[in-house]
C-alpha cells in the first residue's frame, strides 16, 4: 500500500496526464495542491512509483504517465465529490423527464446522453426477451392465411410475427387459441412455456406454430453503440483508433464484454483488465439497468485508459439509475421486435 505522501503524487499525476495527455514532470507536481514538497522529492517518489509499477517514462520524454496498475490504483481510492453527483444526477434527471417515445427510441438517446456527457462511446444493452416475462400475447387474424402472433414483455418490448393460418380455421379457434396461448405465457420467460392440450386440435397446432415463432428471439437484447467516432479522436495511434472501431462493429463481443465486467463484480476495467486484445488501449465503465429487482440491461461508456473517471463513474451510475425507473414505470410506447 502507498503511503499518503506517494498517493497524492499519483493521484497528481493520473489527473494532470488525463486533462492534457501529456508525460508528468516531478516540477508541475512540486507546484500542484496537496504536494507541499520539493521537486526532487517528488523526482524520488515518481521514481520509486515507476519501479512499483504506477508509473512509466516514454522513451521521447523525461515525464512519465500512468500505467494499468496506476489508473487502477487512482480508481480503487476514488472520492468523488457530493457537489459533482448532484449535478451530474440533476442533468441525467433532466434529461429523462423530458424524454418521450419507445423503448428503443429510449435507448437511442440514452446512448446520445451518455457520449455527450462523457464523449466516450456509449454501450447500452437493452432488455433481453429471455430475462423478461410475458405480460400478454395476442394472435390476430389479418386475412383468411395470415396473421400476425403479438408479444408484449415486462420490459416494455413488443414483438410480432407474422404467421401463416389454415383456411379451415374459424375466427372462433383463432380466438380460443390467441387466449389459451395468453394464459399459458402469462408471467413466464418463454423457455418456461408448457402450453397443456386446449382440447381442441387446430387451436393446439396454432399456439404451438405460434410459440415456435417467438422462441427463437428469446436471447436477442438491443445493443447499441454510439458515439464510437467522438472517441476515436482521443487517440493518436490510427492502428489502435481502427481496431477499437472495429471491434465496436461486433456486438456479440460487446455484449460479453460487459457481462463479464459485471459478473466479476467490477464496474471498472482498465486496459488489459477486460481481457479484449484489441481494446486493451480502452478502459470501460459499466453499470446494470434494474427495474423492480431485475435486471434489464447494461449502459456504460469506453473510453482510452486515459479516461475522466470521476466523470465516468458518476455519469453512467446516474443513467444507470434514471433507465431503470424509467422502464420500471412503464412510461413509454412500445418497440417492435418483429
Amino acid at each position: 500500500m502507498l503511503d499518503e505522501r506517494k498517493t497524492a503524487i499519483l493521484r497528481a499525476v493520473v489527473q494532470e496526464y488525463i486533462a492534457t495527455g501529456q508525460p508528468v514532470g516531478s516540477a508541475h507536481i512540486a507546484h500542484t495542491a496537496g504536494v507541499s514538497v520539493s521537486s526532487a522529492t517528488v523526482r524520488n517518489d515518481m521514481s520509486m512509483l515507476e519501479q512499483e509499477g504506477y508509473l512509466v517514462q516514454p522513451h521521447t520524454s523525461a515525464g512519465r504517465i500512468p500505467t494499468d496498475k496506476g489508473y487502477r490504483f487512482f480508481v480503487d481510492t476514488l472520492v468523488t465529490t457530493a457537489q459533482a453527483e448532484r449535478v451530474t444526477s440533476e442533468q441525467v434527471g433532466s434529461f429523462f423527464h423530458h424524454s418521450t417515445g419507445r423503448v428503443e427510441e429510449l435507448l437511442q438517446k440514452t446512448s446520445g446522453l451518455l457520449t455527450n456527457m462523457t464523449n466516450y462511446a456509449a454501450l447500452v444493452v437493452g432488455p433481453a426477451a429471455d430475462v423478461a416475462t410475458v405480460r400478454s400475447v395476442q394472435i390476430v387474424r389479418l386475412s383468411l392465411h395470415m396473421g400476425t402472433v403479438v408479444v408484449v414483455l415486462s420490459s416494455g418490448v413488443v414483438q410480432s410475427e407474422a404467421i401463416d393460418l389454415d383456411d379451415q380455421l374459424s375466427d372462433a379457434q383463432v380466438a380460443a387459441a390467441s387466449a389459451h396461448l395468453n394464459a399459458a405465457t402469462y408471467g413466464h420467460v418463454f423457455n418456461q412455456v408448457h402450453l397443456a392440450p386446449s382440447g381442441d386440435a387446430k387451436v393446439d397446432a396454432l399456439c404451438s406454430s405460434a410459440l415456435s415463432l417467438l422462441v427463437p428471439h428469446q436471447s436477442d437484447a438491443n445493443v447499441i453503440v454510439g458515439g464510437a467516432a467522438a472517441m476515436a479522436q482521443a487517440f493518436d495511434a490510427v492502428d489502435v483508433v481502427r481496431s477499437v472501431l472495429q471491434t465496436l462493429e461486433q456486438q456479440y463481443v460487446v455484449v460479453s464484454l460487459v457481462r463479464d465486467v459485471l459478473d466479476r463484480g467490477l464496474s471498472v476495467a482498465i486496459g488489459s483488465e477486460h481481457g479484449v486484445e484489441p481494446l486493451a488501449a480502452c478502459s470501460v465503465v459499466v453499470a446494470p439497468v434494474m427495474a423492480d429487482g431485475e435486471k434489464l440491461g447494461t449502459v456504460g461508456v469506453l473510453g482510452p485508459t486515459r479516461m475522466n473517471y470521476p466523470q465516468a463513474l458518476a455519469t453512467v451510475e446516474a443513467v444507470s439509475t434514471q433507465l431503470g425507473r424509467r422502464l420500471a414505470d412503464g412510461n413509454y410506447g412500445a418497440v417492435s421486435n418483429g
